[in-house]
């Protein structure tokens, strides 16, 4: 990237770039296809998630008005899935096959990068979809948006989190995450932190729960990958915004009377 460059012209490249790498929207054809746009660009990925949860969200309501709760929160599920490509479904799939069947880091490494779904993947995401649907459909709609919004976004600014403070596991070979991983500041550290933020404003005291319990599930999860790979991959870091954003919403609906919903 040019150092002539704007900052505000850099900036929106780099937005683009993230929305380029983390959904299936079209972006302007003048963004192209760079490893350099996405250098810096993972502060932009709890913004990505405002927008994946902001569609989940309208998607469901607009389901509820049509379909029982149960149905609305499975069609906005998908639509979230098919945003996304299911990037952070396969990711969640592919470490758990890895952490599960290797034995060893380099096996763990091995397997993840294998294409082919194991029990062990097959096992977590199917789970994983399960809770996840079972969380936003014992709330009301309006309700369950809030968390689908606050959950997309807190989750991803965890993996930010997550990225900077482990090293990369991959020493060598080719990864679509490398890029990401040669710049994660605390300025991206801090951009990234006011977009997750600013939606639990919305949720009130439940955003305590879930942002505590999602802050637990990402801390264990990059003591695991520490030991286990001595760092992240991309899969891993597709798996720690599935079990982030799992544990924000089992936090947020903890021990609430169904009244206070």
């Amino acid at each position: 990237m040019p150092e002539a460059m704007p900052a505000a012209r850099r900036e929106l490249i780099r937005l683009f770039a993230a929305i380029q790498f983390f959904t299936r929207l079209p972006v302007p054809a003048w963004v192209g296809h760079s490893e350099e746009h996405l250098r810096g660009a993972i502060h932009y990925l709890p913004v990505i998630g405002l927008m994946v949860g902001c569609t989940g969200a309208a998607t469901l309501l607009l389901g509820s008005l049509l379909w029982p709760p149960l149905v609305a929160v499975v069609v906005s599920s998908a639509t979230t899935i098919l945003l996304t490509g299911a990037l952070h479904e396969d990711g969640l799939a592919d470490a758990i096959d890895g952490l599960g069947g290797g034995q060893t880091r380099d096996q763990a490494l091995a397997i993840m990068k294998d294409p082919r779904a194991g029990v062990f993947g097959a096992l977590a995401l199917g789970l994983a979809l399960l809770l996840k649907v079972s969380c936003l459909q014992a709330v009301l709609p309006a309700r369950a948006a809030q968390l689908l919004v606050s959950g997309h976004a807190f989750s991803r600014f965890g993996v930010v989190a997550l990225m900077a403070c482990l090293p990369y596991a991959r020493a060598t070979g080719a990864s679509r995450a490398r890029p990401f991983a040669q710049d994660v500041s605390s300025l991206s550290i801090a951009v990234a932190g006011l977009a997750a933020i600013a939606p639990l404003t919305l949720l009130g005291t439940p955003a305590l729960g879930g942002a505590g319990a999602a802050a637990v599930v990402g801390g264990i999860w990059g003591l695991l990958l520490r030991r286990r790979l001595g760092g992240y991959t991309g899969d891993s870091m597709g798996a720690g915004q599935q079990l982030m954003e799992l544990g924000f919403y089992l936090g947020a609906i903890a021990r609430l009377p169904s009244w206070a919903w």
